[in-house]
């Protein structure tokens, strides 16, 4: 099997994971924020014996400047998971993460506003598409606006977890030299105070074989998946990332099918091709310089930086 090919593998079923991962949010039966609090300890558990057992806690790479950007960035991500677990009981798993799927343009935008990075006029075009196509898949109606009620929180819930996602993104792009593994354990670990005070740990009591789905969220979509995608970044080329990345919604939408009878309609279902085709313009006009993956995840340097938050990959 070529280096390729494996890595291929690896981030379909990195992919494929993490479309399961709104059926075990919602199996849990938890609040979201004792789901993200369970969420992060447990994968800073897998994710900690990982690293410990490569032996990369010893030349970390840290430093005061990176440390702190990785904190912020963990801030961001811990959040971000709060809200897009929060849309799943206002709307749904499909509606919520096609609605989610808009993070690459908050990169895109964010970067544009925040540290003056070019914008052109054919990204800025795509993006206006891939919004056409979220008013589409969102199925928000003026009454909607007029009424409120939990499915235009949701979407709006959504749509903030993807902002704050693109905010993860862009600051975690700044950490050179150390290894994504550490970067993402460095961000769930600050889950931990942080969420804290938010968890309700009453809630939890009798919990039963719901901490089976809990103890998935950590040890499977967050240490395995983590693992999973970023020995495939090593090995691709950003072009198969970007086209491989929709995998997670396709099977999100499947389990959501399949497990729980919900599906988007004919109406909603047109505006998906409107944000993977604009995602995917978005995502590959990125500058030639980005483009190419490493092809060792030892030895290079850039291994070492890719970030810990793909963009438009992960939840």
């Amino acid at each position: 099997m070529t280096p390729e090919l494996k890595g291929t593998a690896q981030l379909t079923t990195a992919m494929m994971l993490s479309g399961t991962l709104g059926v075990f949010v919602v199996e849990s039966g938890a609040p979201p924020f004792d789901v993200v609090f369970f969420r992060v300890l447990f994968g800073a558990l897998a994710l900690g014996g990982y690293v410990t057992a490569r032996g990369w806690l010893r030349g970390h790479g840290f430093t005061r400047r990176t440390l702190g950007l990785a904190v912020l960035g963990g801030v961001f991500i811990v959040f971000n998971w709060v809200l897009l677990f929060q849309s799943y009981t206002n709307t749904s798993i499909s509606v919520a993460t096609v609605v989610y799927h808009t993070q690459p343009f908050y990169v895109v935008l964010l970067g544009a506003l925040l540290f003056r990075e070019r914008l052109t006029a054919a990204r800025a075009g795509w993006i206006a598409v891939a919004f056409a196509g979220l008013v589409l898949v969102s199925g928000v109606t003026p009454g909607d606006f007029t009424g409120g009620g939990p499915y235009l929180l949701g979407v709006g819930q959504a749509l903030l977890a993807a902002l704050l996602y693109g905010l993860s993104t862009l600051v975690t792009k700044r950490i050179t030299g150390v290894r994504p593994h550490l970067i993402a354990l460095v961000q769930v670990l600050v889950g931990i105070p942080l969420l804290l005070p938010f968890a309700d740990f009453g809630a939890m009591r009798g919990a039963g074989w719901h901490w089976g789905w809990l103890a998935g969220l950590g040890l499977i979509h967050t240490g395995v998946m983590y693992v999973l995608m970023y020995a495939a970044y090593a090995k691709l080329p950003t072009a198969k990332i970007a086209v491989l990345a929709f995998v997670y919604p396709a099977v999100a939408m499947l389990m959501d099918w399949l497990v729980y009878g919900h599906h988007i309609g004919p109406v909603q279902a047109l505006g998906v091709p409107l944000i993977v085709t604009a995602s995917l313009k978005v995502t590959l006009a990125r500058p030639r310089a980005a483009a190419p993956a490493p092809r060792t995840a030892a030895h290079a340097p850039e291994a070492a930086s890719r970030p810990a938050t793909p963009t438009a990959c992960e939840a």
